[in-house]
């Protein structure tokens, strides 16, 4: 068995039935598993009522920041779930990175995610970083709220960053996307049923077509450049594929990459999955190329 499969049958192997609190812990315990490499400096910060944390290597740039919008559902996920993820997709950037503990339903559904992500995002700015020195990144359902995040700073009149990275995105919530059940057998992490719940968590009555919740309804004109990387083998491969359709459409930049073989996330196991280590290196180096790019004056 190699350790792809290892890595899946661990997964498929979690207790299927939790509630949201075993959720939330379970989620949280990856920070335990993976823990950071010794050399990331981690900052406690509040960014306008919002917690939020810095990490940086020694390889980071000060003057440019990825925004990271961490994945679960909206219901799960934290700043320490995620903490060895951003922490290396900043060193792979070579950009400081400042990750938010955006608020989460059901205690507090649509929108008060994203306007933590505004509150974030308006942060940055007033911390003197200028918007092409700023990439937005995430995964799942963060790199969802991304999208929203771009779309809602242009309703606001406010700048674009430099870019987006979306990894796995979460962009269409009415669940209809024919790559549930394509895949229902290769994805080990995510189904229909568990998006459905989770989206029910968000929304509320809402209408599952709420554009800053499910951007592939969203009007997508202006927004940054997006860089999608999803798995041939998840669940949410529609999602990618038709967030990529609607951004081109709009006339948005737009680069999306599918990973043989790859299921929700998989960076997330970057320290046990050769692939994760390259997604996370080629992800890096794509978000210090926007950033140049913009800088630059040539994106």
């Amino acid at each position: 068995m190699n350790e792809l499969e290892r890595l899946e049958a661990m997964l498929r192997a979690r207790p299927a039935s939790l509630s949201i609190e075993q959720r939330r812990v379970a989620s949280d315990a990856l920070g335990d598993l993976f823990p950071l490499a010794v050399d990331v400096r981690v900052e406690q910060v509040g960014a306008y009522g919002v917690p939020a944390e810095w990490t940086s290597t020694p390889v980071a740039s000060t003057s440019e920041v990825i925004l990271y919008l961490h994945g679960g559902g909206y219901v799960w996920g934290s700043l320490k779930s995620h903490r060895h993820l951003v922490s290396e997709l900043g060193r792979a950037a070579t950009m400081r990175t400042l990750a938010l503990d955006y608020r989460r339903a059901p205690e507090f559904p649509f929108p008060q995610a994203l306007e933590d992500a505004v509150s974030g995002y308006r942060f940055l700015l007033d911390s003197g970083f200028k918007p092409r020195q700023i990439a937005v990144a995430g995964d799942s359902a963060g790199a969802g709220l991304a999208v929203a995040l771009l779309v809602r700073l242009k309703e606001l009149g406010m700048q674009q960053p430099a870019c987006a990275f979306l990894l796995s995105p979460w962009a269409d919530m009415t669940a209809t996307a024919d790559s549930y059940s394509r895949n229902a057998k290769q994805d080990p992490v995510l189904n229909r049923e568990i998006i459905q719940f989770v989206a029910e968590q968000y929304l509320e009555r809402r209408s599952r077509e709420t554009p800053l919740a499910s951007p592939v309804f969203a009007d997508l004109s202006g927004i940054a450049p997006l860089t999608i990387f999803v798995g041939a083998t998840e669940a949410l491969l529609d999602d990618a594929v038709a967030l990529t359709r609607a951004a081109g459409l709009a006339d948005v930049s737009v680069r999306l990459e599918i990973w043989p073989k790859m299921f929700h996330v998989w960076a997330t196991y970057h320290q046990v999955l050769a692939q994760g280590r390259q997604g996370v290196a080629r992800a890096g180096r794509l978000l210090r190329e926007a950033v140049e790019a913009a800088s630059s004056g040539e994106g």
